[in-house]
């Protein structure tokens, strides 16, 4: 009854791990929850007040397709005072999500016999998105010794006559690794030598450590912005996950064609959020930095409490709020699970031993590692790793 490509699709371990220490805590479970990467910080209230204004003002119909025009307004001023990118209104689509956007541009632009290039370690939901577009995802190990970062000698490796797209998230999901200005350049030659089509996730592009500043390849000339397609949101940076709003920009054919799949799928993104969504990129700012501040504090924390637990190393974060540590030194004490992981073993015995909930490296490409999100307080990330510490010197008697 089912499709063949429907059935080659898994769930988002993310959104597994979640579901089921949810429900590990709803029966009473103390359960430290480092699998779901959303900021636990509270919508600033003048975001919120918009929202409510909106509904008090009657804002509550179908909006147009692709976001209202004050939105797609905000968003072009958005890109020309942060990355001093110039876009026209009909360069940009709004969605329901950052996850959104990119399935549409995925269907839009990627087609059977097309190859994606996808960096690893990579965010899940890159691969079964590409492949519901009947096209190929090309998997491309990264060294952890050069910070799980693409390099133009591994990009050009991998380009076949069949590659018409490549894939870079900065700051990373799992990694938290950052792109230089200059690793794009270099980047960038290969790039243009061969006309790849570029997806930009930056969704976390202001959640920057170490006075490190954002990049990306539209940036670095107008040949490079016509071939990128950037997707942000206001998710990660104004902890508005649940507002479900993400926008795209690109070029005006390729935005066109995926509002006009948006209109066959879900129509508009709701509309009280949209105007949420205005207040957040219009208005004061200062939210943002106070939330990286204690991400920053948070990443040392737990960096420090790794460090302190025998044969557990870790790639230094520039951004987001994830650590992606190597934990294949206590891989010995396990079986491989069906699929020949041992991320996931590892993973199911921390929950089930320690109660803490972390999302094995397999789902992202990269078995040796399992990704902590340190969006939770220092409180639980310090009683967490010692949770984690007491069960791995369990392991090893």
């Amino acid at each position: 009854m089912l499709t063949e490509r429907i059935k080659q699709i898994k769930p988002s371990p993310t959104l597994a791990i979640d579901s089921k220490a949810k429900a590990m805590l709803a029966s009473g479970i103390d359960i430290v929850n480092f699998g779901i990467g959303e900021p636990d910080f509270d919508t600033p209230d003048h975001i919120k007040e918009a929202a409510i204004q909106a509904i008090r003002d009657g804002f509550t119909r179908y909006t147009p397709v692709g976001g209202i025009q004050e939105l797609k307004e905000a968003i072009v001023e958005k890109f020309q005072r942060d990355n001093n990118l110039t876009y026209k209104p009909e360069e940009i689509i709004v969605s329901c999500g950052g996850k959104h956007a990119l399935y549409n541009l995925f269907q839009v632009l990627f087609q059977r016999g097309d190859e994606v290039i996808v960096p690893t370690p990579y965010w899940v939901s890159y691969p079964p998105m590409i492949q519901l577009a009947d096209a190929t995802p090309v998997i491309v190990p990264t060294p952890e010794d050069t910070g799980f970062k693409l390099t133009p000698e591994i990009l050009r490796a991998h380009i076949t006559p069949r590659t018409k797209g490549l894939i870079l998230n900065s700051p990373s999901n799992p990694t938290g690794s950052v792109y230089t200005r200059q690793e794009l350049e270099a980047l960038a030659e290969v790039i243009l030598a061969h006309k790849l089509l570029v997806v930009s996730d930056d969704i976390y592009e202001k959640i920057l450590f170490d006075g490190l500043t954002f990049s990306n390849l539209a940036q670095l000339s107008p040949e490079l912005q016509k071939l990128t397609f950037i997707l942000n949101g206001v998710s990660k940076t104004y902890a508005m996950t649940g507002w479900r709003i993400g926008y795209l920009a690109g070029e005006a054919t390729v935005v066109k064609a995926m509002t006009n799949l948006q209109s066959q799928s879900t129509s508009n993104p709701t509309s009280i959020a949209q105007k949420a969504a205005v207040a957040a990129i219009r208005g004061p700012q200062e939210m943002v930095d106070v939330m990286v501040k204690e991400f920053a504090w948070r990443r040392d924390d737990i960096l420090a409490r790794l460090a302190d637990i025998p044969g557990v190393k870790c790639v230094k974060p520039g951004g987001a709020f994830y650590v992606f540590p190597n934990f294949s030194e206590y891989y010995r004490y396990f079986q491989p699970d069906k699929d020949g992981n041992l991320s996931d073993p590892l993973a199911t015995y921390l929950l089930e031993e320690a109660h803490v909930a972390l999302v094995a490296g397999s789902g992202f490409g990269e078995d040796k590692c399992i990704r902590f999100s340190y969006a939770t307080s220092r409180e639980r990330i310090a009683t967490g790793l010692a949770r984690i510490k007491a069960a791995l010197q369990k392991l090893a008697g």
